[in-house]
Protein backbone atom coordinates (compact mmCIF):
# COMPACT_ATOMS: atom_id res chain seq x y z
CA UNK A 1 0.00 0.00 0.00
CA UNK A 2 2.49 2.44 0.85
CA UNK A 3 4.14 1.55 -2.67
CA UNK A 4 0.88 3.12 -4.32
CA UNK A 5 1.32 6.28 -2.05
CA UNK A 6 4.99 6.87 -3.12
CA UNK A 7 4.28 5.89 -6.95
CA UNK A 8 1.21 8.58 -7.12
CA UNK A 9 3.12 11.51 -5.16
CA UNK A 10 6.30 10.57 -7.38
CA UNK A 11 4.98 10.83 -10.37
CA UNK A 12 3.12 14.28 -9.68
CA UNK A 13 5.77 16.95 -10.06
CA UNK A 14 5.46 20.24 -7.99
CA UNK A 15 3.66 22.94 -9.59
CA UNK A 16 5.43 26.20 -10.99
CA UNK A 17 4.54 29.35 -8.70
CA UNK A 18 3.27 31.80 -11.23
CA UNK A 19 5.48 34.46 -12.89
CA UNK A 20 5.82 37.45 -10.67
CA UNK A 21 4.72 35.94 -7.58
CA UNK A 22 7.74 36.96 -5.57
CA UNK A 23 7.90 41.01 -6.49
CA UNK A 24 4.21 40.80 -5.42
CA UNK A 25 5.22 39.33 -2.28
CA UNK A 26 7.81 41.84 -1.45
CA UNK A 27 5.77 44.99 -2.57
CA UNK A 28 2.87 43.85 -0.30
CA UNK A 29 5.72 43.24 2.51
CA UNK A 30 6.88 46.77 1.62
CA UNK A 31 3.44 48.61 1.10
CA UNK A 32 2.65 47.01 4.73
CA UNK A 33 6.08 48.47 5.62
CA UNK A 34 5.07 52.09 4.48
CA UNK A 35 1.67 51.74 6.34
CA UNK A 36 3.04 50.96 9.34
CA UNK A 37 5.38 54.32 9.09
CA UNK A 38 2.40 56.37 7.79
CA UNK A 39 0.34 55.41 11.00
CA UNK A 40 3.16 55.86 13.28
CA UNK A 41 3.77 59.70 11.42
CA UNK A 42 -0.10 60.33 11.33
CA UNK A 43 -0.71 59.58 15.14
CA UNK A 44 2.55 61.25 15.91
CA UNK A 45 1.32 64.39 14.30
CA UNK A 46 -1.92 64.20 16.00
CA UNK A 47 -0.66 63.67 19.17
CA UNK A 48 2.02 66.57 19.05
CA UNK A 49 -0.90 68.88 17.56
CA UNK A 50 -3.36 68.19 19.90
CA UNK A 51 -0.88 68.92 22.75
CA UNK A 52 -0.20 71.91 21.63
CA UNK A 53 -3.37 73.13 20.85
CA UNK A 54 -4.55 72.42 24.52
CA UNK A 55 -1.56 73.66 26.06
CA UNK A 56 -2.24 77.30 24.22
CA UNK A 57 -5.05 78.68 26.16
CA UNK A 58 -2.67 77.89 29.32
CA UNK A 59 0.56 79.38 27.77
CA UNK A 60 -1.43 82.42 26.31
CA UNK A 61 -2.69 83.52 30.10
CA UNK A 62 0.41 82.41 31.39
CA UNK A 63 2.02 85.30 28.89
CA UNK A 64 -0.63 87.77 30.13
CA UNK A 65 -0.36 87.36 33.81
CA UNK A 66 3.53 87.81 33.39
CA UNK A 67 3.27 90.98 30.91
CA UNK A 68 0.93 92.43 33.88
CA UNK A 69 2.59 91.34 36.69
CA UNK A 70 6.21 92.63 35.51
CA UNK A 71 5.34 96.54 34.89
CA UNK A 72 6.72 96.35 31.31
CA UNK A 73 3.48 97.93 30.99
CA UNK A 74 4.47 100.98 33.00
CA UNK A 75 7.84 101.05 31.54
CA UNK A 76 6.32 101.09 27.83
CA UNK A 77 4.01 103.46 28.43
CA UNK A 78 5.87 106.17 30.33
CA UNK A 79 8.45 106.07 27.88
CA UNK A 80 5.71 106.89 24.69
CA UNK A 81 4.31 109.15 27.20
CA UNK A 82 7.45 111.08 28.11
CA UNK A 83 9.06 111.12 24.66
CA UNK A 84 11.52 113.41 25.57
CA UNK A 85 12.45 112.18 28.59
CA UNK A 86 12.70 108.62 27.03
CA UNK A 87 15.21 110.11 24.43
CA UNK A 88 17.43 111.52 27.08
CA UNK A 89 17.39 108.26 28.72
CA UNK A 90 16.73 105.76 26.49
CA UNK A 91 19.25 103.07 27.23
CA UNK A 92 18.20 103.15 31.01
CA UNK A 93 14.32 102.47 29.95
CA UNK A 94 15.87 100.07 27.61
CA UNK A 95 17.24 98.39 30.09
CA UNK A 96 14.13 98.78 32.56
CA UNK A 97 11.99 96.86 29.48
CA UNK A 98 14.36 94.30 29.08
CA UNK A 99 14.86 93.61 32.89
CA UNK A 100 11.03 93.45 33.20
CA UNK A 101 10.73 91.10 29.90
CA UNK A 102 8.55 87.31 31.36
CA UNK A 103 11.13 85.16 29.17
CA UNK A 104 10.08 82.45 31.09
CA UNK A 105 6.52 83.15 29.65
CA UNK A 106 7.74 84.27 26.73
CA UNK A 107 9.33 80.95 25.52
CA UNK A 108 6.57 78.60 26.60
CA UNK A 109 4.02 80.60 24.39
CA UNK A 110 6.76 80.97 21.34
CA UNK A 111 7.61 77.23 21.47
CA UNK A 112 3.99 76.61 21.42
CA UNK A 113 3.29 78.05 18.29
CA UNK A 114 6.43 76.76 16.90
CA UNK A 115 5.46 72.88 17.95
CA UNK A 116 2.20 74.20 16.38
CA UNK A 117 3.40 75.78 12.72
CA UNK A 118 5.61 72.81 12.73
CA UNK A 119 3.08 70.09 13.01
CA UNK A 120 1.16 71.46 10.55
CA UNK A 121 3.71 72.34 8.05
CA UNK A 122 5.01 68.62 8.08
CA UNK A 123 1.45 67.48 7.59
CA UNK A 124 1.44 69.37 4.52
CA UNK A 125 4.50 68.73 3.47
CA UNK A 126 3.23 64.48 3.77
CA UNK A 127 -0.15 65.46 3.19
CA UNK A 128 -0.46 62.68 -0.10
CA UNK A 129 0.75 60.05 2.17
CA UNK A 130 -1.54 60.52 4.72
CA UNK A 131 -4.66 61.10 3.07
CA UNK A 132 -4.42 58.04 0.94
CA UNK A 133 -3.62 56.50 4.48
CA UNK A 134 -6.38 57.92 5.87
CA UNK A 135 -8.68 57.09 3.23
CA UNK A 136 -7.39 53.50 2.02
CA UNK A 137 -5.00 52.34 5.18
CA UNK A 138 -8.02 51.43 7.85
Amino acid sequence: MRKDYEKLFSSLSPSEPPKGLFDRIISAIRKEQELRKTRRLLLGFLSVLVISLVMMPFSWKLLLEQIENSGIIYFISAALGNFGVFLSLWQNFGLAIVESLPIAAIAIFTINIVLILFTIRLFLHRKKLLLSFLTNGY
